[in-house]
């Protein structure tokens, strides 16, 4: 399956705090918080470090001080600022498989404060409620029928467009669902990207706050994929780029 989480693996998830944030440029003032010490990651992930349960994603929500883990039983909630267990919440009918057949699913951050998993063989997601932690499954009504049996290898949420956006892997193909997780657009793209296994949203420079324009970073095995969408949101560039700028992909 996919690899366990080592110490080197526990400093990164619990490390970008800060980075992630002010990449993301959604809050000033945690960017500049200090992000946990290893002895914090260290105690709060002791019981992997014997386990060795494996880690599919991990998401810092820093507004809010919490880490998202997905492992193979579900999400496992963490306090960022000393790395105390929130909770475990499991995921109901959540469908997957491992890395010998696809990408792992993702895992995004809602704008309230919501988990969002997806599934790497259906147009399936799970939400999991920042308040109650309730988990709910939603199958997406998509406007492509030759998507019908894809799933998710990447999944980020665009504050500015008040949606989700999603690439399949097998497919190559990028996807808008509505922040309600009710449907799915698949938006054209000048080539489709191969093995596409993570997906961020792109920084903007300081004087392209006003633009119009949504940029988009995919990473496909050891390469890494610029994706500049049209106004309307329809259509979708492809170029080869390092996509320094973007929010998860280091």
């Amino acid at each position: 399956m996919y690899g366990n989480l080592d110490r080197r693996s526990a400093a990164k998830v619990f490390g970008v705090v800060a980075f992630a944030v002010a990449l993301a440029g959604c809050d000033s003032e945690a960017a500049s918080r200090p992000a946990p010490s290893g002895s914090v990651a260290q105690s709060a992930l002791q019981d992997w470090y014997q386990g060795k349960q494996p880690v599919l994603r991990s998401q810092v929500d820093a507004i809010r001080s919490r880490i998202w883990v997905l492992t193979l039983d579900g999400i496992a909630l963490y306090e960022a600022s000393t790395g105390e267990e929130i909770a475990q919440v499991p995921l109901p009918g959540w469908l997957w498989v491992g890395e010998q057949y696809a990408c792992p699913p993702d895992l995004a951050i809602g704008p309230a404060g919501d988990a969002v998993i997806s599934s790497n063989v259906v147009p399936r997601l799970w939400r999991i409620d920042p308040l109650t932690l309730a988990a709910s499954e939603h199958e997406l009504v998509l406007d492509d029928d030759t998507g019908k049996d894809i799933g998710f290898t990447g999944l980020a949420y665009s504050a500015q467009q008040g949606a989700y956006f999603a690439i399949s892997a097998g497919q190559g193909s990028l996807w808008r669902i509505d922040p309600r997780l009710q449907r799915a657009q698949n938006v054209p793209l000048s080539a489709p990207i191969a093995n596409a296994c993570d997906l961020a949203i792109r920084a903007r420079a300081p004087d392209q706050k006003a633009s119009r324009f949504v940029g988009l970073c995919v990473r496909a095995g050891n390469a890494n994929w610029a994706v500049n969408l049209a106004p309307d949101q329809r259509s979708g560039y492809v170029s080869q780029s390092s996509c320094l700028t973007a929010s998860r992909i280091p």
